[in-house]
């Protein structure tokens, strides 16, 4: 499937979040997008949906599942994708992700996106959901990057290999997680840097900045935890510049769905975003 057009400028947004409906219809403050969680919007009406009909008025819309499941072993659910597609079709979203993860099991939903073994077996189960997916909501999806904790002994790709093999499959783009770039190096003792060098770049259609929390294990050993609910750290910042000197400009979300800070402390954020997509602008 070719890449969708999309309206969304290689600017910044932020997730769209219930505290700030009437702030931001009021300060109609100046941001490339918002995205918002699908299945925060599956229901039928009511005032998510009366802010949310408003806001995208004035907006392009993201579209973020976090429920599909394509990595799950059974088959996708049905009634979910309906869903989706309803949604897709009320709102129009110029851009629409999920995970590269599972999050189901036969007894039901589990409320974690979880890790996937890079195998022939896996690529051919994600591969034939995003195809399904895709064909169904008749839109492009863009598939993100997870965040890792451990590594499969049994996987046979490297991920940024796996992940090159669905869309040269299957035409999906790409959702580049950068956060979660950090977060699997540090915890895996691996090179970001070389993560990115290997990374499908000219297929991603949007990036994620996040957060991070730190645990320390037992052994006392300290993992970090893709949280979402702190600011962006400096790290990030830089591995963010990385990445965007080597695609050129693209829209940038910064994600913040836990420990939820006032709506201008998420747009000074996003206006750092924007100086690191200027800067690489004015040096092109």
């Amino acid at each position: 499937m070719a890449a969708a057009s999309s309206n969304i400028q290689p600017s910044a947004g932020i997730g769209l979040k219930a505290e700030h409906y009437r702030s931001i219809l009021e300060q109609k403050p100046a941001l490339g997008f918002f995205e918002i969680h699908a299945e925060n919007y599956m229901g039928a009406g009511g005032p998510p949906h009366r802010y949310l009909s408003a806001i995208r008025e004035s907006y392009p819309i993201s579209l973020h599942g976090v429920g599909l499941s394509i990595g799950g072993p059974g088959p996708l659910d049905r009634g979910h994708l309906a869903r989706l597609k309803s949604l897709v079709t009320r709102y129009e979203p110029d851009l629409f992700s999920e995970h590269l993860a599972w999050s189901t099991h036969e007894t039901g939903y589990l409320s974690d996106l979880l890790p996937l073994p890079y195998t022939g077996a896996t690529l051919e189960r994600v591969c034939s959901h995003i195809a399904e997916t895709q064909d169904f909501l008749g839109t492009q999806l863009l598939l993100e990057n997870p965040s890792s904790y451990l590594s499969f002994e049994e996987s046979s790709y490297a991920e940024a290999d796996f992940i090159a093999e669905i869309v040269r499959r299957t035409g999906c783009g790409l959702l580049l997680d950068v956060n979660n770039i950090f977060v699997s190096a540090q915890n895996l003792g691996t090179s970001p840097m070389a993560y990115i060098d290997a990374y499908p770049l000219s297929h991603v259609r949007e990036i994620h900045l996040a957060g991070q929390d730190v645990i320390t294990e037992e052994t006392g050993q300290a993992v970090l935890i893709d949280a979402h609910g702190t600011e962006v750290a400096d790290a990030v910042w830089d591995l963010y510049a990385a990445v965007i000197a080597r695609t050129g400009p693209l829209p940038t979300l910064i994600e913040r769905d836990n420990n939820v800070p006032p709506l201008e402390d998420l747009l000074a954020e996003a206006r750092r975003a924007d100086r690191v997509l200027n800067r690489m602008r004015q040096a092109a």
